[in-house]
């Protein structure tokens, strides 16, 4: 696609946190997620990088996505991801949670639903 195709892909904008991670440094960033789309995101944060930088980002319901920095301005980057992705996972509720958030003490459910003794 030219860069004139790309805009024209639908992106969602939204307002999640993701972690960060550049190739070749130890520290994980936190980042904001600006808007979204099947291949590749729109971050902000203090983070140091520039435009080629191989990143992996983690995503909501989705994990770790590898990705290359398209562009940067100012706090704001672009990353476009090596492999698309379903953006509709990253905005919808967390999912897999083992805790019982309602009213009384917490249990703990394993993956086969049982509840789990709490030592």
């Amino acid at each position: 696609m030219s860069n004139v195709d790309t805009r024209q892909v639908d992106r969602d904008s939204l307002f999640l946190l993701a972690q960060l991670r550049v190739d070749g440094r130890d520290e994980t960033y936190r980042v904001k997620v600006r808007n979204l789309s099947a291949g590749g995101m729109m971050a902000e944060g203090d983070v140091k990088v520039l435009r080629g930088a191989l990143v992996e980002v983690e995503l909501r319901n989705i994990g770790w996505v590898d990705g290359t920095v398209a562009w940067k301005q100012d706090n704001r980057f672009g990353i476009a991801f090596v492999d698309e992705i379903d953006p509709r996972r990253a905005r919808a509720s967390v999912s897999g949670s083992t805790v019982n958030h309602g009213a009384g003490p917490k249990q703990v459910f394993g993956s086969d639903g049982k509840r789990m003794l709490k030592l």
